[in-house]
């Protein structure tokens, strides 16, 4: 039997969490999938975590199953019916195998990439190539180069961001709150900007998962972690290695200005006073440039005691509302964000203060 691994350094900072106001804790859609996570984690280990299903579900976004809404089960029925109804239509198997997999909503947001992006002008995005730390179960080869949906998703939101950047405007310190396994972090060390700064603020696990994954694809020496910084009543931007991860509540020690802050698709999974207060420090930390992906129409509402869902949604004009001193420079749903099947839009924001 599989003995489970043991995270002292996670422990730790859960434990921290623990003592901390309700604002830098869980929200209601995370509490119980931030608690699924860690067990997973611990079975598993950490070095797999980009095929475990809890994180495939909240924060290792996928373009085929679970995203795609399609099950295991789907998929093989499917796939055997068309086999055993057609078995000389080689191309149709092929079209069919490509839009189940996910590989063909990947090869669209790829084209667009290529199609907006231009090379000679920094922050660079035709180099990125994703690391395979965490053992994707979904990884798209185009062009020599390796990307994954969070991967894809954030080099769509920075071509959004890039056309209204001017030679001299160039995103040197970039701040994030919730960002996942860390893909930003990556995609900054690529864009041929120096002496960049990358800062993910997270709660546990996501947070820990981000400074495993940065270290492995990056290099340790180059990622500052919680365990460095916990007892710091005050953390300069200037004085942290290009890639840091801190815990939500250490926002409010964070010193320095800010040229671009992100967050994507997590500020929809959080309660309207949550979102508020990290906003509040965007603003205290003289954000230049905001870049925001959500839901424009909010996250859905928790039902009974199910965990999938919030208590008050955020609408794409209420993260305009919570951020007075800042003029709203673009929206756009396509093709940078996306529109799901059944209608809802997954929106960019980008603002410029005032």
């Amino acid at each position: 039997m599989t003995q489970p691994h043991s995270y002292p350094e996670l422990t730790a900072a859960r434990s921290d969490m623990l003592n901390q106001d309700a604002l830098y804790r869980p929200s209601v859609f995370w509490d119980e999938a931030s608690n699924r996570i860690v067990n997973e984690i611990c079975e598993n280990g950490i070095e797999n975590f980009r095929h475990l299903k809890t994180a495939l579900g909240f924060f290792v976004p996928t373009y085929g199953s679970p995203a795609n809404s399609f099950t295991t089960a789907q998929i093989e029925e499917l796939t055997t019916t068309l086999q055993q109804a057609h078995p000389q239509a080689k191309k149709a198997h092929l079209a069919l195998e490509q839009f189940l997999s996910g590989e063909s909503a990947a090869r669209a947001d790829y084209r667009v990439l290529v199609a907006a992006d231009s090379a000679e002008k920094r922050p660079h995005l035709h180099t990125f190539s994703e690391s395979k730390v965490g053992h994707p179960i979904e990884h798209f080869e185009f062009e020599g180069r390796w990307f994954s949906r969070s991967a894809l998703n954030y080099l769509l939101g920075l071509s959004l961001l890039k056309k209204h950047l001017g030679a001299d405007d160039l995103p040197r310190i970039v701040l994030e709150i919730g960002g996942g396994f860390g893909t930003l972090g990556e995609v900054m060390a690529s864009t041929g900007i120096e002496d960049f700064r990358y800062v993910d603020i997270d709660i546990p696990p996501t947070s820990f998962v981000a400074q495993h994954y940065l270290a492995g694809a990056l290099g340790a020496e180059k990622v500052t972690t919680y365990a460095q910084t916990h007892d710091r009543a005050e953390i300069e931007i200037d004085s942290l290695t290009p890639i840091s991860v801190l815990c939500a509540w250490q926002i409010e020690k964070l010193r320095g200005n800010v040229d671009l802050f992100v967050n994507f698709i997590s500020f929809q999974e959080m309660e309207p006073p949550i979102v508020q207060n990290y906003l509040n420090h965007v603003s205290r930390l003289n954000t230049r440039w905001v870049l925001l992906r959500n839901m424009r129409e909010g996250k859905q509402l928790r039902q009974g005691n199910s965990a999938a869902g919030v208590e008050t949604p955020i609408l794409g004009d209420d993260y305009l509302a919570m951020l007075p001193n800042y003029e709203l420079v673009e929206r756009n749903v396509l093709p940078f964000g996306y529109r799901t099947v059944d209608g809802y839009h997954s929106e960019l924001l980008l603002l410029r203060r005032k």
